[in-house]
């Protein structure tokens, strides 16, 4: 029984990042849904002998959060680049609002892509918090270790190396963080932003 489906994207050619590099990486995208549908056909399987697979039920569902996150990232992640670059607008609910929260959009800018270089693999990722009414940026460890409960990402960057092994080597990072940036679909993170609150 398939659970979850493999979402298709309509990325265009992008500056800075090959096409090569996001085939790749849909790759992996791709085995992230596989993973969790086999995690969620095994614990079905193991059910039928709960006491007998106890072991491996519990570790098989310790995996699936790393699958499972790791698929819904990539969603997030790639529906940013459908569509080409799309600028922020100055009249942007989501831009006035976190202007209002931090003062400045260059100063949150600096501090997100300042995020985005932590040493390690996982995503820098901002959230919005219905109850207190705030922007909340954070470093999400490999794909699962650091989620803020309750809040979905709005905003997503991939910085595992497969995210850009095939376009910078390691030390370059800083530029693919700004190739991502200049090929952000700014509209899609309004679009989150409007149903996280």
């Amino acid at each position: 029984m398939e659970t979850f489906t493999l979402k298709t994207f309509n990325i265009p050619e992008l500056a800075g990042i090959s096409a090569k590099n996001i085939e790749e990486h849909l790759k992996l995208y791709k085995g992230y849904v596989t993973n969790a549908n086999l995690i969620i056909n095994k614990i079905n399987e193991y059910g039928k002998d709960r006491e007998g697979n106890s072991y491996a039920i519990s570790e098989i569902l310790r995996r699936f959060a790393f699958e499972f996150d790791g698929m819904r990232n990539h969603e997030i992640y790639f529906s940013q680049l459908e569509g080409g670059p799309k600028t922020l607008q100055n009249d942007s609910e989501f831009k006035k609002a976190l202007i209002n929260q931090v003062m400045d959009f260059d100063i949150f800018m600096t501090n997100f892509k300042m995020l985005a270089m932590t040493r390690g693999v996982g995503w820098a990722m901002l959230y919005y918090d219905r109850q207190s009414g705030k922007f909340l940026a954070t470093w999400v460890e490999e794909q699962h270790l650091g989620h803020l409960t309750g809040l979905s990402p709005i905003l997503a960057l991939d910085m595992w190396e497969h995210a850009y092994v095939y376009d910078y080597p390691t030390s370059d990072k800083k530029k693919y963080v700004e190739a991502f940036f200049a090929n952000l679909n700014w509209e899609t993170v309004e679009e989150n932003y409007n149903k996280a609150k």
